[in-house]
């Protein structure tokens, strides 16, 4: 796309970067899930990457939904957040610091997600693409619930052991 004249072309341009951020997080995520320590960390990235899997099949509904090529643009933003967690996971820290410091990365992540499905999901709306402002929402809804959960998870015990 060369320029964004109209608010669809910008939906279309989110649709691209949504995608490949996902597509990005696909191959972080097993390495996030193997440096996890706490069971339950462990969990809930093995659980995110099913779900993940499914955003990015809802991502290719919509891209088919819309005659758009989903390839071929590199989200930045997700490059640098992933980049900066495999840094994170190199340091020296003992477990308990380490499941900490997961919890962060992803949830910088996540809030990222969260920031573009919301603002996506409005587009489709604005431009009167229900059914993939419905997809979204979906996809909005896990991501929101992931973060919660790894709030919890931090919160709940993960902190206070690494204290």
């Amino acid at each position: 796309m060369d320029k964004l004249r109209n608010l669809n072309d910008l939906f279309q341009e989110q649709l691209k970067d949504l995608y490949s951020a996902e597509n990005q997080l696909l191959a972080a995520l097993p390495d996030m899930a193997k440096e996890a320590k706490d069971s339950r960390l462990k969990m809930a990235f093995e659980t995110h990457l099913v779900e993940t899997k499914n955003q990015v099949a809802r991502l290719e509904q919509i891209g088919r939904g819309l005659g758009l090529d989903l390839d071929g643009h590199t989200c930045k933003a997700m490059e640098g957040l992933i980049k900066e967690g495999k840094s994170t996971m190199h340091e020296d820290a003992t477990d308990e610091v380490m499941d900490a410091a997961l919890i962060a990365a992803a949830q910088r992540v996540e809030h990222y997600e969260i920031a573009g499905y919301g603002t996506a999901a409005h587009y489709a709306e604005r431009t009167g693409h229900t059914e993939a402002a419905s997809l979204l929402r979906a996809t909005l809804t896990e991501e929101q619930a992931t973060d919660t959960k790894l709030n919890d998870l931090a919160k709940g015990y993960i902190n206070a052991k690494a204290m």
